[in-house]
């Protein structure tokens, strides 16, 4: 269900950060939430040197930016803590200042995702949902949760 794509400019992350930022943006989806661990996903792009404008200016210092694209029904409460847990997790895992990170979240209707194959449920019917699916499908889920 969210898919988080982690933007980063002038900064590289090496594997150690990016599992460790990986792991606590899938913990804190998963707290605040309910979402299973396997439906997040965390995706890692560089952005090459030279290639980062603002107001028409070339950037040099580090950024990172955060953009996930989670389920719509969420209140705005818990969005809250959300960007705030995940713009807290990149600072304490990258080790960057917190203006130089970015979160942005964006909500989709689960009618306009197909994940696993399959569209996926309404808040509330993921089990109805995860039984649906293939007995193989399902013990490989389980996995990824564990």
């Amino acid at each position: 269900m969210p898919t988080y794509t982690l933007k980063t400019s002038n900064i590289k992350l090496d594997k150690k950060k990016k599992a460790k930022i990986a792991q606590a943006i899938t913990k804190i989806h998963n707290k605040l939430t309910g979402a299973n661990s396997y439906f997040v996903q965390v995706i890692f792009i560089n952005n090459k040197k030279n290639n980062h404008f603002m107001g028409g200016k070339i950037i040099k210092d580090n950024q990172i930016f955060l953009y996930g694209q989670i389920r719509a029904g969420r209140t705005a409460k818990i969005k809250k803590k959300l960007i705030i847990s995940l713009r807290d997790a990149i600072i304490n895992n990258s080790k960057i200042k917190k203006d130089s990170v970015w979160v942005y979240l964006l909500d989709l209707t689960p009618e306009q995702m197909i994940e696993y194959g399959e569209i996926l449920p309404p808040s509330g019917k993921e089990i109805d949902w995860f039984n649906s699916l293939s007995k193989p499908l399902q013990k490989k889920l389980k996995k990824i949760d564990e």
